[in-house]
């Protein structure tokens, strides 16, 4: 897979490290609190397992699928809920867990489902940020690594369903997409 790759933007040390950090702030922060990690698949995936293992504290998880981007590697501009919570969030601490925040309408949209069911709070960790992008006015409250406004594939993230299984974050050649 390394030939399909223009650079290596975050290394697997890397991640590593920035995810054991975020676990700590997140688990003083919640400290008695029973979160709810709420895994944005399904790029959020490695990225939530990870972080979870790190956090000293009790807490639970859950799912949600949405969409925005097709297969393509713009976004559509459209969310849509394809896989809802299996769980009741009324007076619970909800904590998204999200691979990357590119325009923020997701979260924007994925705030506002959750506000109208009475979470108790709502947070979001993110591990990547491209803020070049962002069309919503939409703040993370604990990011991983802020990134330049190109096309990233890698530890969860995908072109067309694949590369997620990448282990570092990468910049993907543009021949390949193009």
């Amino acid at each position: 897979m390394d030939e399909l790759m223009e650079e290596i933007l975050v290394s697997k040390e890397d991640l590593q490290a920035r995810i054991k950090g975020l676990a700590a702030e997140i688990a003083q922060d919640y400290q008695d609190k029973n979160p709810l990690l709420v895994c944005v698949l399904k790029g959020g995936m490695p990225f939530m397992a990870d972080l979870m293992k790190e956090m000293d504290i009790l807490l639970e998880i859950d799912f949600m699928d949405v969409s925005s981007y097709g297969d393509g590697f713009e976004s559509t501009g459209e969310v849509k809920i394809v896989k809802d919570l299996s769980q009741p969030v009324k007076d619970r601490h909800i904590i998204f867990v999200e691979d990357i925040i590119d325009t923020g309408r997701t979260l924007t949209y994925l705030y506002q489902v959750l506000e109208s069911r009475q979470a108790a709070s709502i947070k979001t960790v993110a591990l990547l940020d491209k803020p070049a992008r962002r069309t919503k006015d939409f703040q993370a409250d604990w990011i991983g690594f802020e990134i330049p406004d190109k096309f990233v594939v890698g530890y969860g993230l995908d072109f067309k369903g694949q590369l997620r299984n990448y282990p570092q974050i990468a910049v993907l050649k543009e021949e390949v997409y193009s």
